[in-house]
């Protein structure tokens, strides 16, 4: 008789985030310059600015964020130079909106 099933939790593969997310209102482009650690990351967005952005806990959990990659950040209405960030593409995506012309200002 086989003892108790105990098995890794199922991690949401990436390939799994297939969907394509695109900016809404008040929503910016951004390329991760550094990680700072305790969930802080150091963004340069598509407006010039570089904001120190904290990663959501929806995502936090599902996705692993590196240098240089392409994130959606959502600045702060009351402090500017922050944002959260929203959602992290996949480089096929990434790829996409850079021939589309979406990453003024990231090259």
């Amino acid at each position: 008789m086989p003892g108790p099933k105990i098995g890794k939790k199922k991690v949401l593969s990436e390939s799994g985030l297939k969907e394509m997310v695109l900016p809404q209102q008040g929503e910016l482009l951004g390329r991760v310059i550094k990680l700072v650690g305790g969930d802080n990351i150091i963004v340069k967005c598509t407006d010039g600015k570089v904001r120190t952005c904290r990663i959501r806990g929806k995502i936090k959990r599902r996705m692993w964020i590196r240098d240089n990659d392409l994130v959606l950040v959502a600045p702060w209405d009351f402090q500017s130079d922050k944002a959260d960030i929203i959602w992290r593409y996949i480089s096929a995506h990434a790829e996409k909106m850079k021939a589309d012309g979406l990453l003024q200002g990231l090259e």
